[in-house]
């Protein structure tokens, strides 16, 4: 491409201010941003992430189809809500308006085991409009990438393990609610817990649905199998509040997390494959106490044995510059809702985003 990428915002909070920087600095331009809060309709982005006024102004998320076909960028970015069903408004304008588009959202990261009539709906879209939906993030690399390139070294595999653990206080409100941040524990085993205590039959009639509420590792587990070439006989997954001996301040969510009430959940999905490969993989989420901070740990247990422990990732600044640095793969890819288990393994941009993109 002779230009630079021409970049869409859509969502204009927190994980923004990140990735609209890194897209500048990555030799691209914000062309549109769009937000749905009155607060920050009407700002130029430059208030959101400094260094001075950009001359885009922020819109509501209704005018985005208008301005899309209006002056169709390359691609935009979602940075605002952690399930499909939150980003069907926004996936669906860039699938029908024939924008390519990449989102943060966690579900989005492998939605076929979890929302599959949504994402069949938008990959119909996507194809007839030729562009592409997907999701990534840190999980991209941390939770996929890293794993299948360890298991390459690996001569035989039993049982992949994962941990990983994030503060919601650096993602928004979204999400903390979503990781029952701020519940009694009565009130989380109702609205959160409760959705896991059923049976296959039962689990598979909800997501048939399109009802599902998947932790992020249930995605995550999708997406390692796809990789792996691994055929999934059994998936299941238990949530678990968390807590703390002490009252904890919550920025994000405006209130105090009393002792005692949950901090956020952990999350532990267990897949069994036809190849005999079991995955177990937790993520826990939740309002951090003083003295704890983000880790990533995973074990391959097989031939050998390997493990693999990352304290304190920057899991924002990890997020948004895999997003960023995964937009010259998107506008590459084939049409449609394409994840990024087909796309190329995640590479430093040395040079500016368009000379990557075909």
């Amino acid at each position: 491409m002779d230009r630079k990428v021409k970049v869409a915002q859509y969502g204009c909070g927190k994980m923004s201010v990140y990735a609209m920087r890194y897209v500048y600095e990555k030799g691209g331009e914000i062309v549109a941003a769009f937000d749905v809060r009155p607060e920050v309709i009407g700002k130029d982005i430059g208030d959101i992430i400094g260094g001075g006024k950009k001359g885009v102004i922020i819109k509501g998320a209704k005018e985005s189809e208008d301005i899309f076909k209006a002056d169709k960028p390359d691609i935009c970015i979602v940075t605002t809500m952690s399930l499909m069903q939150d980003l069907k408004e926004a996936f669906l304008t860039c699938a029908k308006t024939g924008v390519n588009a990449i989102s943060t959202c966690e579900e989005a990261f492998y939605p076929q085991n979890s929302s599959p009539s949504l994402t069949s709906e938008i990959d119909s879209f996507a194809k007839k409009n030729n562009c592409t939906i997907c999701g990534s993030g840190y999980q991209d690399v941390f939770w996929g990438n890293l794993i299948t390139v360890l298991s390459g070294s690996t001569q035989t595999i039993k049982k992949i393990k994962g941990k990983s653990s994030y503060n919601v206080e650096d993602y928004g409100i979204a999400l903390a609610e979503a990781h029952g941040a701020g519940l009694d524990l009565e009130t989380f085993d109702k609205k959160i817990a409760s959705v896991d205590k059923v049976s296959d039959e039962e689990r598979k009639k909800i997501i048939d649905s399109g009802k599902y509420l998947p932790s992020y590792m249930w995605n995550v587990n999708g997406w390692l199998c796809d990789k792996l070439g691994l055929t999934v006989t059994r998936q299941t997954q238990k949530t678990v509040p968390q807590t703390y001996s002490e009252d904890l301040k919550s920025s994000t969510l405006k209130m105090t997390v009393k002792a005692g009430n949950a901090t956020g959940m952990s999350a532990v999905v267990t897949t069994e494959t036809k190849e005999g490969i079991t995955i177990e993989s937790e993520c826990i989420g939740k309002v951090y106490a003083p003295e704890e901070f983000d880790q990533n740990d995973w074990i391959l247990q097989g031939e050998p044995n390997t493990e693999v422990l990352i304290n304190r990732p920057a899991t924002v600044e990890l997020t948004c510059a895999t997003i960023v640095g995964r937009i010259p793969d998107v506008i590459n890819a084939n049409s449609g809702y394409v994840t990024t288990d087909k796309m190329p393994t995640p590479q430093y941009r040395v040079k500016p985003l368009n000379e990557y993109v075909k």
